[in-house]
């Protein structure tokens, strides 16, 4: 298995409901589920690919025998299946493994700014490192010949 950060998780041992059961670790073995949500398979290269890192499998709930805590391991994953009443429900239909987390929620729960902090960062002159200095924006200024 490759997650999205291009790092080796381990191996797919098994399937567990809408989940498959990866185990990794040379001495101590660890096994957790991953919803099927964020796997795609690519039978051509015989490789199970992950649409998140590896740190976060790392951090998911263990699968320690046969009891599974499956709302556990859906809250870990940020899917509507782990929350009474999630932040994304709307008047349509939600399934399981739809998001339960707004975007900014999300980022917030990962440590990472949202767009509106990044943008009030830019427009009290905080953030230094992801633009120029002096570099003209769409209207700014222009050279005049």
């Amino acid at each position: 298995m490759v997650t999205s950060d291009r790092a080796k998780a381990g191996h797919v041992v098994g399937t567990r409901g809408d989940s498959l059961i990866v185990e990794y670790g040379t001495l101590r073995k660890s096994r957790h589920l991953l919803p099927r949500v964020f796997v795609e398979v690519d039978e051509s290269e015989h490789v199970v690919r992950a649409s998140i890192t590896k740190d976060i499998l790392e951090e998911s709930p263990k699968l320690d025998g046969v009891a599974v805590d499956e709302h556990a391991v859906a809250e870990h994953y940020g899917l509507a299946a782990g929350f009474a009443d999630p932040e994304t429900k709307g008047a349509g239909e939600l399934l399981p493994d739809d998001p339960a987390l707004s975007a900014e929620q999300e980022d917030l729960r990962l440590g990472l700014k949202t767009p509106e902090q990044e943008r009030l960062d830019v427009l009290e002159g905080h953030d230094t490192e992801s633009h120029e200095p002096g570099s003209p924006g769409l209207l700014g200024e222009r050279k005049r010949y």
